[in-house]
């Protein structure tokens, strides 16, 4: 705790000198927290002096003269006066404005034309290093019950961690969730907690291999999502198919006039979108405001001593809040998707009440 206390202090007296030091230059709020949340085909660690650090990823493109597989250091550092960030071949770009700002496209006679686009781009390179490690923390307590029975006294450490995680999870929001039967979406529900959790913790680290905003991305949090809704459709028994084309509600809420099953059948999709956009919006803006709070250091880097260290002390201790609030937001996160999805598996299979 001292140890902590120190740094903190430190941070509180070098980082207003060390803002002010940096040539009088104004930072672009916005642009920083964007470069951040927003996806890139290069992943940009910091700068030394003026010469960015990136790590250069794979770029896969499908255009007008077929496929093409390439570094993006090939991709000019700096765009031209039209806006492109120029590749030495192919006619393609990356775009900095307009409709298709960040996207690669082909250059042409009739302007800018989207391609397709399967790079590995920031949020791919950490999703895959994130279910690596994901892998690594389920293998390892796995492999320990594998050499041990059931008899042998409960693991500690990070094994017994693991098992406590997983048991809550089973046992306070799986089992409750989706009632009898829930075996068999057990796995599924755990891979949903578990993905999404380490994702949100390596979210938080400012440098690789985290540093991704994977569940801030709108694909992710769709793709998972979804995965739910299709899981919830093909589980539905005849009473849920049943609730939702013929409620139980007075005839003339049904027929002529379809009021109370085109309500159900919305909802059958409002439920997924709910999912994806709370998760999304939730883990997006978290980010956005640890930026920006850490900007305000940089933003008063001109101002008197006085301001500088008042502003920079207020964007230290509120960065240290966020933070701290960050980590439980994680876990609520992961939690919070995993019990709607239980609840809405479990509502597709619940039975009527007179059976």
């Amino acid at each position: 705790m001292k140890r902590l206390l120190i740094t903190w202090m430190a941070l509180l007296v070098f980082m207003p000198l060390f803002a002010s030091e940096q040539g009088g230059e104004t930072i672009n709020a916005k642009e920083v927290v964007l470069e951040h949340i927003k996806d890139s085909h290069e992943w940009h660690i910091t700068n030394i002096g003026d010469k960015p650090l990136v790590i250069h990823l794979p770029v896969i493109v499908h255009s007008s003269t077929g496929w093409h597989v390439f570094c993006s250091s090939k991709f000019a550092h700096e765009p031209d006066a039209n806006g492109y960030r120029m590749a030495p071949e192919h006619n393609l770009a990356i775009a900095t404005k307009g409709d298709n700002a960040g996207k690669i496209v082909e250059l042409g006679a009739g302007g800018e034309t989207p391609v397709t686009d399967l790079s590995i781009t920031k949020t791919v390179a950490v999703m895959f290093i994130n279910a690596i490690i994901l892998l690594c923390c389920i293998l390892i307590p796995a492999r320990w019950y594998r050499k041990h029975k059931a008899s042998d006294p409960a693991p500690k450490g990070f094994t017994g961690f693991i098992e406590m995680m997983v048991m809550y999870v089973v046992d306070e929001i799986i089992k409750p969730g989706v009632g009898k039967g829930y075996e068999k979406y057990t796995p599924y529900l755990l891979t949903c907690f578990f993905f999404i959790f380490t994702c949100n913790v390596m979210g938080l680290m400012p440098f690789p291999p985290g540093g991704g905003n994977v569940t801030g991305n709108i694909a992710v949090t769709f793709f998972l999502a979804l995965c739910t809704f299709i899981i919830v459709q093909f589980s539905g028994n005849k009473h849920y198919w049943k609730d939702i084309f013929w409620p139980d509600v007075p005839t003339w809420l049904k027929a002529p006039v379809p009021i109370i099953p085109v309500i159900e059948f919305v909802g059958i999709f409002t439920k997924p979108f709910a999912l994806m956009i709370r998760l999304f919006a939730n883990m997006m803006a978290g980010h956005a405001i640890a930026i920006a709070i850490t900007c305000i250091i940089f933003l008063v880097a001109g101002k008197v001593i006085a301001v500088q260290v008042g502003m920079s002390t207020l964007s230290v201790l509120m960065s240290i809040f966020m933070m701290c609030l960050e980590c439980l937001v994680c876990f609520i996160q992961a939690l919070v998707f995993t019990m709607l999805s239980a609840v809405f598996i479990g509502l597709a299979r619940v039975q009527p009440e007179h059976e």
